[in-house]
């Protein structure tokens, strides 16, 4: 496994809500969402079981509905939950995010961290 798929496999949960966040979708759908943005390694086959995963724990949910072009897709929307979820995600990822980039782009002087 590279060090980009270990990255984001664990910010992926956050990368789904966020795409759900701005309106219903569809698992291709969120799947080429990802891929427009960026994540080109985020494929269908990695976006099932974490779309399960976050079904099962109450942050998204599932509804048929029907299609113009072929049988009804399952399109997901968030939770209550999954909107808590989200703020914390996003909350974590800047506390994270920002002392890391500056550590990877700038470097740090051992006299700034005492």
């Amino acid at each position: 496994m590279t060090i980009r798929s270990q990255l984001l496999k664990g910010i992926l949960d956050g990368c789904v809500l966020a795409v759900i966040e701005k309106e219903p979708v569809y698992g291709y759908e969120l799947s080429r969402k990802l891929q427009n943005i960026g994540l080109a390694d985020v494929s269908e086959g990695t976006i099932y079981p974490v779309l399960l995963r976050l079904q099962k724990n109450k942050l998204i949910t599932g509804e048929m509905k029907p299609s113009e072009s072929g049988p009804n897709r399952k399109y997901y929307s968030l939770t209550p939950a999954g909107k808590e979820a989200l703020i914390v995600i996003s909350e974590e990822w800047n506390q994270l995010s920002i002392p890391i980039n500056a550590l990877l782009t700038k470097g740090v002087d051992s006299n700034e961290s005492k």
